[in-house]
């Protein structure tokens, strides 16, 4: 290492002080946040930036204030994580953050909130519709074409979500979902290819286009399967591939979410594309799609870490 790039390493690790990582938490993905935070912190310890791990739980709050931190990386999925708890926490200590806000963060979080924001400004994203159980799933479903997906509007990893293609499955469906959120939203089957694009800062990553064996990407696929298939550069002309790009920045940017993420994306067989969600802190697993849309961008993964928290230098 050169004594100028040596410099500027220590300089920044100063800006940056010392750092926390969140992770862990209560939420259903409480697992693969995890392997997040561990394979965060090795990239820390990599790039010889001080570091702690805190596993949030019940005392979060005090752990948080004990850490005396100037900054946090949050790797927390799901609820308390993404949905702009934890990132009220932060602020209320004043301890600048990794990733969108308070508010961003709550609104990408509700499925059903994002996509009516989408509509609502023009930006495509799948007809749907909001099931309780006094629903009547016959006429629900037949008005989504006959084929759908029900999602609980506030899980990620895929959980509680299934592919629907009658009254029956439609049922037990909504059960499954119900388990897991009070929220539980129905939307139109869009048959085509699946693509995920990655945020850093104001730009967009290399989309990823997805395939699997499955009957859609779900949480088997996303972590467990080894027959999953990433495909980058996605396959797409540079026109097309563009307008997918801004697309997705148009979603990201229209929720408020800043620094990083994911957001993903369905193509429907004339090749048009649907928003489906974004997700503001996705995996860092060793199946992530952010670390793997990166090194297509020649980032590696200690590079990606220092992006992110250099992003939150911009807002601190």
């Amino acid at each position: 290492m050169s004594e100028q790039h040596s410099t500027a390493t220590d300089s920044l690790s100063q800006s940056l002080g010392r750092v926390g990582v969140l992770f862990g938490g209560v939420s259903a993905e409480r697992e693969i946040s995890l392997q997040s935070g561990a394979a965060v912190m090795q990239a820390l310890s990599d790039l010889g930036i001080e570091h702690v791990g805190i596993d949030i739980g019940a005392t979060a709050i005090a752990d948080i204030q004990a850490a005396q931190l100037d900054r946090a990386f949050v790797a927390l999925h799901g609820p308390g994580g993404e949905d702009g708890r934890i990132q009220a926490v932060l602020e209320y200590l004043h301890i600048p953050y990794t990733g969108s806000d308070v508010q961003s963060s709550a609104l990408a979080m509700d499925k059903l909130r994002s996509k009516q924001l989408w509509s609502g400004v023009g930006l495509p994203t799948p007809e749907f519709s909001v099931l309780d159980s006094q629903s009547d799933f016959s006429a629900v479903l037949q008005s989504l074409g006959g084929e759908a997906f029900v999602k609980p509007a506030h899980e990620g990893s895929s959980l509680g979500m299934a592919r629907v293609g009658s009254v029956e499955e439609l049922t037990q469906a909504y059960e499954a979902a119900a388990k897991f959120d009070g929220s539980v939203l129905v939307e139109r089957l869009v048959t085509g290819a699946e693509y995920t694009v990655a945020i850093l800062g104001d730009s967009a990553l290399p989309p990823i286009k997805l395939e699997t064996d499955h009957r859609f990407y779900d949480f088997d696929a996303k972590y467990l399967a080894d027959d999953t298939r990433y495909i980058c550069p996605c396959g797409l002309d540079e026109k097309k591939e563009q307008q997918l790009k801004d697309l997705a920045l148009q979603a990201f940017s229209s929720l408020g979410c800043r620094g990083w993420g994911r957001v993903d994306v369905m193509a429907d067989q004339a090749g048009d594309f649907y928003l489906l969600e974004v997700n503001t802190i996705p995996g860092m697993t060793s199946h992530s799609l952010v670390p793997m849309a990166a090194r297509a961008e020649g980032l590696s993964f200690s590079a990606l870490i220092l992006r992110i928290l250099q992003e939150s230098l911009r807002r601190s």
